[in-house]
């Protein structure tokens, strides 16, 4: 089954909220007009919109607000993709050159700053001073956790803790922010907003262990982008994380990561076939399922409609994705 058929019921207010999102980016400036369509038009699950509707549905669910959100959280996750793209210096994502590989990398931090400003000129509609408060700090959140994958570039000496404050500021906390600001501006009751925002957690960490796993066992076509790109970055991810644990491959790792350069090919190759083979894949794995075991958990504090059982069926998607 495809994502998309499990909130099908949310067809209508999703395409609401693709006509507002393209509306917010539109810009006079003919380069920012393009640069800030072109990513969107590239695709994209839209799952944070998804997730800021699905909040909504436990509480005074009414379009118009939950627009102002979910618009606003795409956006963010959008703008953060645009410079995520400059500084892993990336020429594809969904399958399409960068905006940075387009045009420039200048172009493109300008672009991801314009679409930032957009989305909290948006959100300035919603009359919620706390949910403007949770939004401002889960950006200040998501900025620390790029600086930090830049301080840790080639950086082997790393452990499971820092790895996961990472993803957790990388992608959880925006995940977790659409649940909960959904419920925010459907003024749902307080325990189902904390119940809400703690699902979105969990499986935001499950996602992201799932992407990073599906760097080493997906193919290029079904990521969009070429494997091992992480590897490729200097980005340690938890199953290289796991991998150097055997002295000989976090040997090799950091004679390759000493030279700062970008892998041959077949050095690449020849990493990924040992992380492929050693285990890292299955424990990884694992860990993703416990992230997503909390999930459920958390959803047992909601009460019964069909905004749950959507949010089980997400969860237990995102447990067998595999591209």
């Amino acid at each position: 089954m495809k994502l998309a058929m499990i909130y099908s019921f949310l067809k209508n207010d999703l395409a609401v909220i693709e006509e507002a999102v393209n509306d917010t980016i539109k810009s006079d400036n003919p380069v920012l007009r393009e640069a800030s369509s072109q990513l969107l038009q590239a695709g994209g699950k839209r799952i944070r919109p998804v997730f800021v509707l699905l909040g909504g549905k436990f509480g005074d669910y009414d379009i118009e607000r939950m627009k102002a959100v979910a618009v606003s959280l795409e956006l963010i996750h959008t703008a953060s993709l645009v410079h995520d793209d400059v500084i892993d210096e990336a020429e594809l994502r969904r399958g399409a050159p960068t905006i940075k590989s387009r045009w420039d990398n200048r172009i493109a931090m300008y672009t991801g700053d314009y679409i930032f400003a957009r989305s909290l000129e948006n959100l300035s509609v919603l009359e919620n001073p706390r949910a403007h408060q949770i939004l401002a700090g889960t950006m200040v959140e998501l900025c620390l956790g790029e600086i930090e994958q830049i301080r840790d570039k080639y950086n082997i000496e790393q452990n499971l803790r820092t790895y996961l404050r990472r993803i957790k500021r990388k992608t959880a906390l925006l995940i977790a922010a659409s649940c909960r600001l959904g419920a925010i501006a459907a003024n749902a009751d307080p325990a189902h907003e904390r119940a809400l925002y703690q699902y979105g957690y969990y499986v935001g960490m499950s996602y992201q262990i799932i992407d990073d796993v599906l760097d080493f066992t997906a193919s290029e076509k079904e990521l969009g982008k070429p494997a091992g790109s992480d590897l490729l970055q200097g980005n340690i991810t938890l199953p290289v994380l796991f991998s150097m644990e055997e002295k000989e491959f976090k040997k090799e790792l950091d004679v390759v990561f000493q030279k700062k350069e970008e892998l041959t090919p077949d050095q690449l190759q020849h990493l990924i076939k040992k992380v492929q083979s050693n285990g890292s894949i299955e424990r990884s794995l694992e860990l993703s399922d416990r992230y997503l075991k909390k999930a459920y958990q958390s959803l047992n504090k909601l009460p019964a409609n069909r905004a749950k059982q959507t949010l089980k069926g997400i969860a237990k998607y995102i447990g067998k994705r595999r591209a």
